[in-house]
């Protein structure tokens, strides 16, 4: 999986005429209207400075970006203070209320009403984010051809099973994050200040409060779902240190952790390159779609046209002419870019584009039908006010994509050309499965543990002297992982993750990992598909499209667990689709790991 930051909008000010009397709802209706009509004057600002802060990192867009940003913190907070007068006023209209209560969550990070500490903050922002975009690691500064950065180091960790290589590179990246460490204990200090002036106990209160339930009901919740699908991971985590034991004999650990370096991914959060270490019947039919990719000649734009085809063919409209014109498919020779891939609505009326490095593999191609799957969303859902222009809640809007992706079987990558006949014998699935578990099911614990990581450091349970030992205890508590050399409080590990420094709120990717299942048993109830879930494609089903539509076009007009009820017939979140459809590797799991002493300490 792509992490994938959405541009979502920052909301702008509207001034209340003054008057005498008191407020009625009435007024709380002009507030919102003048409010979403604010949104849309000042939104290109903000969002063309985010974009050409990106896509041209530089000390003048840093600037611009953080100027941009000021000013709509600083609407945004003007804003939320005028909309105090209608708290506790009755009689306000359903959508008017849940447009104030909107209002509030417009931002993930709050800001202080002080003007220099508002400046302080987006020039805080602006920095941790360009010193991730241009992170590299050199062995002489003074020798550019010296450097690699990350799409190089990631190189390492995917293609190459040396330890030692694979631990260089590891290490070399995550030391790129050690000079952000302060910016970030500043930055925590201020946004903390920003939510609590907004009435908010701390930010990851205010970030909890974002899903139509409390912020306590919230972590329970996740608390949930992660008890759900936790023996599934565990059986795949004991899996994959045998064979790793096997492979790098007498070096792992005692304690039942896999080293972090080893699992092919700079953040061991997808293990898919241990797939080759890992495939449970090597002489059976296996899909090698980098090859396919490479003798059919697809390029950036093909990948993303083939990808437009898929949705267009459940009945979605076809990408507007700027979307091929104005997006980054490729990683520019002359400047640095952010290449974490990332969706954007640049106007709220249809300039869609995604920000990529497109490498021609299957990882990047899967990766696109995720991104469009943001596309899609904005675009379903911009004909709504701009306040509930955003997913029902974050993670619906990153399992739309998902889902989709669900639906790359061999089936239809047979289909469209990228693989032979699709032979369903019991080995070749349990091979398909464990492809896929490699990428969803391990990512499961990290989805969970970043934002256990920032919720800690906003309601000071962390402390700042003790930021990299609490990542690693919880990069260990989850994932059963922990790093094989000393990392102590002089790094900042986290900073080595796009979404810390990108102050991008994580849950919603393990929400979005639990419902991306949930979708697809309903798109499939829908197509009329009466098979195993996992053989399931809703290729060129206008049925399952246009139920999937029809939850897109509602946004978050409603309280996401009516949209949910309306796909699903059921408004609550449940993992036991995921149970469903690995099942057939679950049950190979468990018989191969009798005997062996499973679990870490």
């Amino acid at each position: 999986m792509k992490a994938i930051p959405c541009a979502l909008a920052l909301a702008t000010s509207i001034a209340l005429a003054a008057g005498a009397h008191a407020a009625t709802p009435a007024d709380a209706d002009a507030f919102i209207a003048g409010i979403n009509q604010e949104i849309r004057d000042n939104y290109v600002e903000v969002t063309a400075a985010q974009w050409v802060s990106e896509t041209y990192i530089n000390g003048d867009t840093e600037v611009l970006v953080a100027k941009a940003n000021e000013r709509a913190l600083a609407r945004l907070s003007a804003n939320v203070e005028k909309s105090a007068q209608f708290d506790s006023l009755a009689g306000i209209s359903p959508l008017t209320r849940r447009g104030i209560d909107l209002l509030k969550l417009q931002t993930a990070m709050p800001a202080p009403k002080d003007p220099a500490k508002l400046s302080e903050l987006t020039q805080i922002a602006s920095r941790l984010n360009a010193a991730y975009g241009a992170g590299k690691s050199c062995t002489d500064e003074a020798r550019p051809e010296t450097c690699r950065n990350l799409d190089q180091l990631s190189k390492v960790l995917a293609e190459n099973r040396d330890w030692d290589a694979d631990l260089e590179a590891w290490t070399a990246w995550h030391n790129t994050a050690r000079g952000m460490r302060k910016d970030y204990v500043r930055f925590a200090q201020l946004v903390n200040e920003g939510a609590g002036e907004m009435g908010y106990a701390n930010a990851g209160e205010m970030w909890r409060a974002g899903y139509d339930m409390s912020a306590a009901d919230l972590r329970k919740e996740t608390d949930r779902l992660w008890q759900q699908v936790q023996p599934l991971y565990k059986d795949l985590q004991c899996y994959a240190r045998t064979k790793l034991d096997a492979q790098y004999p007498g070096k792992l650990a005692k304690d039942g952790t896999i080293p972090a370096h080893i699992t092919g991914n700079m953040w061991s959060q997808d293990w898919s390159a241990l797939y080759p270490l890992l495939q449970p019947y090597p002489n059976a039919s296996n899909l090698d779609v980098d090859a396919a990719l490479k003798q059919k000649q697809y390029t950036p734009v093909s990948m993303v046209q083939r990808a437009e085809d898929f949705y267009t063919s459940i009945g979605f409209p076809a990408l507007p002419k700027s979307f091929y014109e104005k997006s980054q498919l490729t990683r520019p020779a002359d400047r640095d870019v952010v290449c974490h891939a990332s969706a954007w609505d640049l106007n709220l009326e249809g300039d869609v584009r995604i920000k990529m490095c497109i490498n021609i593999n299957e990882e990047d191609f899967r990766t696109v039908y995720h991104e469009l799957g943001h596309i899609y969303y904005y675009l379903a859902y911009n004909k709504l006010p701009p306040l509930f222009q955003t997913g029902a809640h974050d993670g619906f809007h990153e399992a739309i994509g998902d889902t989709i992706q669900l639906n790359l079987t061999p089936g239809y990558l047979g289909q469209i050309g990228l693989a032979g006949e699709s032979k369903q014998s019991k080995e070749a699935v349990l091979n398909a499965q464990m492809k896929q578990a490699l990428e969803k099911i391990a990512f499961l614990p990290f989805g969970k543990l970043i934002d256990e990581w920032r919720w800690g450091v906003f309601d000071g349970s962390i402390k700042p002297e003790n930021y990299n030992a609490a990542w690693w205890a919880l990069k260990k508590k989850y994932q059963g992982v922990a790093p094989i050399v000393a990392r102590g409080e002089e790094n900042f590990d986290p900073g080595a993750k796009y979404h810390v420094p990108g102050n991008t709120p994580y849950m919603r990717y393990f929400l979005a990992h639990i419902l991306q299942f949930q979708f697809q048993r309903e798109l499939c109830k829908a197509a009329g598909y009466k098979g195993p879930l996992h053989e399931c494609s809703i290729y060129g089903n206008k049925e399952a499209g246009k139920k999937f539509w029809a939850m897109l076009e509602k946004g978050s007009s409603q309280p996401w667990q009516d949209t949910l009820k309306e796909l699903t017939g059921k408004g609550e979140m449940d993992a036991s689709a995921i149970l469903d459809y690995f099942a057939p590797l679950h049950a190979w799991l468990k018989q191969q790991n009798k005997g062996k002493s499973c679990g870490w300490n």
